[in-house]
């Protein structure tokens, strides 16, 4: 469908950015915009306020131009506010981007870069034959190359990038590293791919809906659960490692990492099935989790007490506490997981010590109103892809998400409202965020603090989950839990489902703290709610871009985030393989902009 308005806007956006010396962006934006960019013209992720943000990025990738919008599609009109999805090349590349106009300016741009020219992904009619015809003596088979491929790499041959943790975050890059002939290692310390969630607590069962959590390349069958469990998804990485042909490293470790800044190369001491060897990639990736160690328990008189005291992350099986008092400390998702499932397999009595109000959404109210129009079976039936879904979410500028999300969540809550009175006449203390804004917004600044319900609130509504509020865990004797107002809990068990380190605590074990200091803060934006202090950045701090440590990466968050912005760190680092003349923008960067046309 054509639309007046956005076509005279492309004509003018193209241009403005056919060379350097034409930019007018004060002619394309509101007043107050938002540019959200990824890798297309900043090299980086950056969300861009101001003009001068703009032309800075500008200014230090001239490579950039000329951009173009080659075509759009999928227009929408609502408030005043016309929109639709672009199809955009630049200097180096083609990629994708999506626009919302106001009074025929853009309010919100997304910029992406999907691919580099010349280095092109072997995708479609490009794929590889996989043989060769004719007649050729001494034939090396599929199976034989790669298995020749196997023995080198890391032995003979240097892997351009080594790859931490082989969780999904970890398979998804290298498989796109492998698509873009990079060469790559995965080091997973468990026995197989898929262990880190086989190894998890028996009842762990994804929270979030099926259209969220795709793998690239492989979508799920459309017969897969909606919420996936914990060995069926673990099943899923060992195949997918097997399909995508990883050099995936089982029972291997990284004891400690080295940068040569002569070299501008790693030098990883790894422990392979007990021995040791020395690998020396250029780049090097964590994809551990977004989170460090398990906190320390913080109470006094552990070795007094005569029962058991576990960190949620050693929690497994309920069943082993079958007739046990059971005290868990916290009131987030691994909290309401461990009491649901304890409570179900017969403990004699559990009870939640919550210290903090924490956000509670239910689950089918979730899937309606915080998925539906995106991730969910209808919104593929209306079109809408994984993909445009995918860069739909990335649209949406972080600033902005709370204005649009504290709606969203006063609906549910009239939804729910008989759902939510229940609760808060158990006791238990919830809200929806700080400001409001809901479960989005407080996994990005925290990573903590929230459940989806499926099933634990029940319990906690009919007193079958005991709740204690109000005071914090001191100390323990022979038989109880002591609280700083005096009270107490008899138990023979207590789990602290307390959370764990930032990601700071794994580089100051495994490279230096003085490297830890240097990258800085990991996860959260900047909005200067409890937990995520400022200045703001309007991108998470250190993940899927360059970081203060050159060649050092971090890349990983849930399935969705791990599938959709894996793609835009391959990106980086094959463009660091083939030396790519791009600079990237880093955050509160300050450029001259000699040479850049005003707006």
């Amino acid at each position: 469908m054509r639309n007046k308005a956005v076509e005279q806007w492309i004509e003018q956006f193209n241009n403005s950015f056919a060379s350097a010396e034409s930019v007018d962006l004060d002619s394309l934006f509101q007043k107050e915009f938002f540019w959200r960019d990824i890798l297309c013209i900043s090299w980086s992720l950056n969300t861009f306020e101001t003009h001068q943000e703009v032309l800075g990025a500008l200014k230090q990738n001239k490579a950039t131009f000329p951009l173009k919008i080659e075509g759009y599609y999928d227009v929408k009109r609502a408030d005043g506010v016309v929109e639709c999805f672009l199809d955009i090349t630049n200097g180096i590349g083609r990629g994708k981007g999506y626009v919302r106009l106001k009074r025929r300016k853009a309010w919100t741009l997304l910029t992406t870069l999907e691919e580099i020219r010349g280095y092109e992904e072997k995708l479609s009619e490009k794929r590889i034959l996989g043989t060769r015809h004719g007649p050729h003596k001494n034939r090396q088979i599929w199976h034989e190359v790669k298995q020749a491929e196997e023995q080198a790499l890391g032995v003979t041959e240097q892997p351009y990038c080594v790859v931490v943790g082989g969780g999904q975050a970890g398979i998804m890059l290298a498989t796109r590293l492998k698509k873009l002939g990079v060469s790559t290692i995965v080091l997973e310390k468990n026995k197989r791919a898929g262990d880190s969630w086989r190894n998890r607590y028996r009842f762990l069962t994804l929270h979030d809906p099926i259209w969220y959590d795709h793998f690239p390349y492989i979508p799920f069958p459309d017969d897969w659960p909606i919420f996936t469990p914990k060995n069926k998804m673990g099943d899923w990485l060992e195949m997918y490692t097997k399909v995508m042909d990883l050099n995936y490293w089982t029972e291997s470790r990284c004891a400690k990492a080295t940068f040569d800044e002569s070299t501008q190369q790693w030098e990883v001491e790894v422990i392979r099935k007990g021995e040791k060897l020395t690998l020396r990639p250029t780049q090097l990736v964590f994809t551990t989790g977004a989170y460090g160690p398990p906190k320390k328990i913080p109470i006094k008189g552990k070795k007094k007490f005569k029962g058991q005291i576990f960190h949620s992350s050693d929690y497994q099986d309920g069943r082993d506490f079958k007739g046990k008092r059971c005290v868990v400390v916290g009131s987030a998702t691994s909290a309401h997981d461990i009491c649901q499932d304890l409570w179900e397999c017969g403990a004699k009595s559990v009870t939640m010590v919550q210290r903090s109000s924490s956000i509670i959404i239910k689950s089918e109210t979730l899937l309606e109103y915080g998925f539906g129009e995106l991730y969910s079976e209808q919104a593929l039936k209306n079109g809408v892809t994984t993909d445009k879904a995918d860069l739909l979410f990335a649209s949406l500028p972080y600033k902005l998400v709370p204005d649009a999300h504290r709606e969203v969540y006063r609906q549910m809550y009239e939804h729910d409202k008989e759902f939510y009175d229940q609760l808060q006449e158990s006791g238990f203390k919830f809200d929806f965020g700080e400001d409001g804004s809901g479960l989005l917004m407080r996994a990005l600044r925290t990573a903590s603090g929230y459940y989806i319900d499926v099933g634990a609130s029940e319990l906690i509504i009919q007193k079958k989950i005991k709740l204690k509020t109000g005071a914090t865990p001191e100390r323990c004797d022979e038989k109880s839990l002591y609280f700083d107002d005096g009270s107490k809990l008899a138990a023979d068990v207590i789990f602290f489902a307390i959370g764990y380190h930032s990601m700071d605590k794994v580089i100051e074990k495994l490279i230096s703290k003085e490297t830890a200091e240097k990258v800085g803060r990991f996860w959260g934006i900047g909005s200067g709610i409890k937990g995520d202090p400022g200045p703001w950045e309007g991108e998470l701090r250190n993940l899927w871009k360059p970081t203060k440590q050159a060649n050092l990466w971090f890349h990983g968050g849930n399935l969705h985030l791990s599938r959709f912005y894996s793609k835009y760190v391959a990106l980086q680092i094959k463009g660091r393989m083939e030396q790519l003349k791009m600079k990237p923008v880093m955050p509160n960067k300050s450029v001259n902009l000699e040479g850049i046309a005003e707006e």
